[in-house]
C-alpha cells in the first residue's frame, strides 16, 4: 500500500522538533487499585532518550503516587526491543503502552481490536491540535486513531569537514561525479570515504543511502512505482560501488553499531542517520560533533536536494475494557505528550517531535539539531524510507539482496529482482 508522505514544518519558533530489566518502582508491591502500566522499550540507559525519559517516567511516577505507575521494561537494543512487541502483538497480547513503526505492515494492528482508539480523546482540551497535521493523519486509518506520533525522522548525509579539508574538498559534492572525485581524495589520505552497512533489521544506513539516490533517480513519487522502473536499478548500481570502493571491509554484515563508530572514530568520512543521534555523537565523540554538517546526498539524476523523511516512532496501547486503566493510560499519553515535555525530549535528544513548541533565547539549542531544522526547511521534498513504504520481509530482504549483489559481483538488475520477488 502507498502511503501519502506528510512534510512537517521544521521551523525553530514553533519547532517539531535478550535480557530485561525493569525500571519505574521496581518490584515494589502495587498499591490497591493502583494502575500499573508497562512499556517495554529501548529507550532507557545513559544515552539517547535514556536518561530524558528515565526523568519523565520519575516525574510521571510521584505526580500519580499510589494510583498510576509506568514502568519500563529495558531491552538495550531497537531491534531486540521490537520483537518482543511483535510477538506479543502476534499473541493477541500487545503491551500496555509501546513504540513501534506505523507501516504498511503494521497497519493491520488498526483492524485488530487490540489497540486503544484514542480519536475521541483527542478532540477533547485541544490535544488533538498540538500534533503536526500531516502526521496525525498518517496515524489516522479509516477514521481512527490508534497510535500517536511521537518522533519524526530526516536523515541527510553527515560529514566530517575536518577530514573534508584534511582532504582539500572545499564542500559537499553537489553531484556523483563529483562525489566519487572526493571520495577518491579522501582514500589518498587513507580515510574510508562512507559508512556502510547491511546487517540488522533493515540495513539502516545502506538503506536510506539508497533511498536518497532513488528519490534522485526517480524523483517524490518514485515508491509509487514497480521494481521495474530504472531509478531502482540505477541505483543498485551506485551503492554496488560504493560497496566495492568506497566503505569499509565490514560493511557486509555490520549494524548500526559499527557503522556510527567508524564515522564517531574518523574511520569514515561520511555517515547517514536521523536527528535522535545528535545525543549520541555529541556525548561521545565532542570532537567529531563540533566538525559534523549536514548536506543533501548528491544528485545522481534530475532530482538534487531532497531528504529522506517519514513519521519514524508512533506510541500505542493496549485496548481495555476497564475505566479506570483507559484513563491511567491516556493521562500518560497526554503527559508524555504534552508540548512542554516534548520539548525536553527534542532539546535533550536532539530529535524532532511532530508536537510543536515554543524557543526562547533562554534555551540551548545543539547546533547539529539546529542543521536539522534548516535541513528540513530547506529540502525540496521529502521521500519515505523503505519502511514506511514496504512490509516488513521486503525491508529485511534489501540488506540480503545488497549483500548478494556485492558478494556474488551481480548485476543490478539482479538486486532488483531479488527486491520485486520479496515484494510478490
Amino acid at each position: 500500500m502507498n502511503r501519502k508522505l506528510f512534510i512537517v514544518s521544521f521551523v525553530l519558533i514553533a519547532a517539531l522538533l535478550a535480557s530485561v530489566s525493569v525500571f519505574g518502582g521496581g518490584s515494589r508491591e502495587t498499591a490497591p487499585g493502583e494502575v500499573v502500566i508497562t512499556w517495554p522499550t529501548h529507550w532507557v540507559g545513559e544515552m539517547g532518550a535514556g536518561p530524558i525519559i528515565r526523568e519523565l517516567v520519575d516525574e510521571f511516577n510521584a505526580l500519580h503516587a499510589g494510583e498510576i505507575r509506568v514502568v519500563l521494561e529495558a531491552h538495550p537494543e531497537a531491534d531486540a526491543a521490537e520483537d518482543v512487541i511483535r510477538t506479543r502483538l502476534a499473541a493477541g497480547q500487545p503491551p500496555d503502552f509501546f513504540l513501534f513503526k506505523l507501516g504498511p505492515t503494521t497497519e493491520v494492528y488498526y483492524e485488530t481490536g487490540l489497540l486503544m482508539d484514542l480519536t475521541d480523546e483527542l478532540e477533547r482540551d485541544g490535544w488533538g491540535a498540538t500534533f503536526d497535521p500531516g502526521a496525525l493523519a498518517v496515524s489516522t486509518i479509516n477514521g481512527e486513531v490508534r497510535s500517536l506520533p511521537i518522533e519524526t525522522a530526516l536523515t541527510p548525509i553527515w560529514y566530517n569537514t575536518r577530514l573534508f579539508e584534511e582532504a582539500g574538498i572545499d564542500e559537499f559534492p553537489t553531484t556523483i561525479d563529483e562525489f566519487w572525485e572526493a571520495a577518491d581524495r579522501l582514500l589518498e589520505i587513507g580515510v574510508v570515504p562512507t559508512s556502510q552497512m547491511t546487517g540488522g533489521a533493515n540495513a539502516w544506513t545502506s538503506m536510506l543511502w539508497y533511498t536518497h539516490l532513488v528519490g534522485s533517480i526517480g524523483g517524490p513519487d518514485v515508491w509509487d512505482r514497480a521494481w521495474d522502473d530504472p531509478a531502482f536499478e540505477e541505483a543498485a548500481g551506485i551503492m554496488k560501488r560504493m560497496y566495492q570502493e568506497y566503505t569499509t571491509r565490514d560493511a557486509i554484515g555490520a549494524g548500526p553499531g559499527e557503522s556510527s563508530a567508524h564515522f564517531m572514530n574518523e574511520r569514515t568520512a561520511m555517515f547517514v542517520n536521523g536527528p535522535w543521534f545528535v545525543s549520541n555523537i555529541r556525548d561521545n565523540a565532542p570532537d567529531v560533533h563540533a566538525v559534523t554538517r549536514l548536506a543533501p546526498a548528491p544528485s545522481a539524476g534530475d532530482y538534487h536536494g531532497h531528504q529522506v523523511g517519514w513519521l519514524l516512532t508512533s506510541a500505542a496501547a493496549a485496548h481495555t475494557d476497564d475505566p479506570a486503566r483507559r484513563d491511567a493510560v491516556v493521562q500518560w499519553f497526554r503527559f508524555l505528550t504534552h508540548p512542554d515535555n516534548i520539548k525536553r525530549q527534542s532539546l535533550g535528544r536532539g530529535s524532532l517531535m511532530p508536537v510543536a513548541f515554543e524557543i526562547g533565547p533562554e534555551d540551548n539549542v545543539d547546533p547539529l539539531q539546529q542543521q536539522f531544522i534548516e535541513a528540513g526547511n530547506n529540502a525540496t521534498f521529502l521521500i519515505d524510507g523503505i519502511e514506511a513504504v514496504m512490509p516488513v520481509h521486503v525491508v529485511q530482504e534489501f540488506g540480503q539482496a545488497l549483500s548478494a549483489m556485492v558478494l556474488r559481483d551481480l548485476p543490478p538488475s539482479e538486486f532488483v529482482a531479488l527486491m520485486r520477488a520479496a515484494a510478490e
